[in-house]
């Protein structure tokens, strides 16, 4: 027998409110997904000023040595902006970049953000670490497809914080190399801002695959699909992202200039 693949996942088109979805409220770990909320944190902060995109930010070895995905800890250089750090974050999930801006925002701010925000079962617990024992929590992150439905729902609508700290967050996700999860079933060129645009984050860790973001075509589409398995069902696990891709693609249709 297969290994069961456990869903949570919902998509929503913003204008009229169609929504699919499949066990939307199931709290699942997120992977990489949650670094979403240390990016819109630090997008809040430098909406209202409190925060310069050219404050310079020291690399420690703790930050550099957790492996996993990124390049910053593989590039010579210490020192970054927190705009680097950022774009790195969102590009390409950068697991340096994340410990140095928790550290400087700090992983409390990072908490209170979604309370704030009304969401009451996606949170980061922890930074990232190479190993996970018994005295850390057991996983970055968790958290629902509904409510990261609702979140990015009011960073599309520019009605989350600021308009200034939605395009922030908008232009950082817009920037994400990876398209191979939900976004690969949704017919859109990822190197031109021409046609359909997809901004959005994805995770991958072990028994964790996830994906969220917004699509911009003839409508504008949110979705958030969070896949749980064993060991053994990985291919299953992309493959059911894949499915909910097509049901992302047709929510959002063609490009808007398609039928103008």
């Amino acid at each position: 027998m297969r290994p069961a693949v456990r869903v949570g996942a919902m998509v929503r088109r913003l204008d009229d409110g169609r929504t699919v979805s499949a066990d939307p409220d199931l709290a699942l770990p997120l992977a990489s997904v949650g670094k979403v909320l240390l990016l819109a944190e630090v997008a809040r902060r430098l909406a209202d000023a409190t925060l310069a995109p050219d404050q310079p930010v020291e690399l420690l070895d703790a930050d550099r040595e957790v492996g996993g995905t990124g390049l910053l800890g593989r590039l010579s250089p210490r020192r970054w902006t927190v705009a680097d750090l950022a774009t790195a974050v969102a590009a390409v999930s950068d697991n340096a970049a994340t410990n140095a801006l928790l550290r400087l925002v700090t992983l409390e701010a990072v908490q209170e953000l979604p309370r704030r925000a009304g969401l009451r079962d996606t949170t980061v617990h922890d930074r990232i670490r190479a190993e996970r024992g018994p005295d850390v929590p057991r996983t970055f992150a968790t958290g629902t497809a509904h409510e990261l439905c609702a979140f990015l729902a009011d960073v599309a609508t520019g009605t989350w914080q600021s308009p200034q700290a939605c395009r922030l967050l908008r232009g950082w996700l817009a920037g994400n190399t990876d398209r191979t999860m939900v976004a690969d079933s949704v017919d859109h060129d990822p190197w031109s801002s021409d046609g359909v645009r997809v901004a959005n984050k994805t995770g991958t860790d072990t028994g964790v695959r996830a994906d969220t973001g917004i699509v911009s075509g003839r409508h504008t589409v949110v979705y958030a699909v969070i896949a749980a398995f064993e060991p053994g069902a990985e291919r299953e696990a992309v493959a059911e992202l894949r499915r909910w891709g097509a049901a992302v693609d047709r929510l959002a249709g063609a490009h808007r200039s398609d039928s103008s």
